[in-house]
């Protein structure tokens, strides 16, 4: 597995913690070139600091990554083209709906279908005409672009993907429904961009946590509509503490600046939680 282009693609909106240090190690480790991809998109919640953060973090451990490093905020012109792509095949359409409003349409209908992400949107701005989007949008209502997954299952056909513990996995990107590609703020999701990323940067192995695993059955509908190459997949097992519960930003006192102030060299980490 180690003939690989891997990639660490943490979000900078707090301190790496012990989850990230296994993801990143793991994914040096396993590949010949090794990547590294900030992804910023969400404006409201990453923020400078935390960027510096993450090189100081991974210096610590003794990592290195090829430059340049893909900063997201600085490719939405690519996402967008992408996004383009999409609406000429007619597979996007405006969802106006607030949270609110797919609630009460929920509720209406005597509740949806659940998908990894909760209740699955349940369509409703799927069915406006034309006209009636093009005035919503020329009225000024925030709307999302939604992916119709239906259209976009019927033109990529039956989709394979290889995962290095599952072995061979049958894409079932509806379980999602109608996922959202890009707000009108912003012209990208974390589904869109990340597979275009991989993508563009060649990446032939995606190494990330178990709870994304259901986010590749999207990902792989997303690289047979845009034409993207497919990389291999290992998803690996969540670090979890004592408390069986997993590793996450919130656990303050287990981030890896924590921790190296503390007085706790890379190596006593790896040995003593990874």
């Amino acid at each position: 597995m180690t003939d690989h282009i891997t990639r660490f693609a943490p979000s900078p909106t707090g301190y790496l913690h012990l989850g990230h240090a296994y993801s990143a190690l793991f994914a040096a480790e396993h590949g010949r070139r090794f990547l590294l991809r900030i992804e910023d998109i969400d404006q409201g919640r990453c923020r400078p600091e935390y960027i510096d953060a993450i090189y100081e973090d991974l210096c610590w451990l003794g990592l290195n990554w090829e430059m340049p490093v893909r900063i997201q905020s600085r490719h939405l012109d690519e996402y967008q083209q992408a996004v383009d792509t999409l609406q000429d095949q007619g597979l996007l359409y405006p969802c106006f709906c607030t949270r609110k409003d797919i609630q009460n349409e929920i509720e209406r209908a005597g509740g949806a279908p659940h998908g990894p992400d909760g209740q699955l949107y349940p369509g409703t701005c799927r069915h406006l005409s034309v006209t009636e989007r093009a005035d919503k949008i020329a009225s000024g209502i925030p709307y999302a672009l939604r992916l119709d997954m239906t259209k976009a299952l019927a033109q990529a056909g039956p989709l394979y993907w290889q995962d290095a513990e599952k072995g061979k996995q049958q894409a079932t990107p509806e379980i999602f429904g109608d996922v959202v590609l890009a707000r009108k703020d912003t012209p990208t999701s974390y589904h869109l961009s990340v597979t275009l990323d991989d993508h563009l940067q060649g990446v032939t192995l995606v190494t990330r946590g178990e709870d994304l695993f259901q986010a590749s059955h999207v990902h792989r509908l997303l690289q047979a509509l845009l034409n993207l190459d497919t990389p291999a997949y290992h998803h690996h097992g969540l670090l979890v503490g004592k408390d069986g519960k997993r590793y996450a930003k919130r656990d303050k006192s287990l981030t890896l600046r924590s921790l190296r102030e503390q007085g706790l060299s890379a190596d006593e980490l790896i040995k003593t939680y990874l």
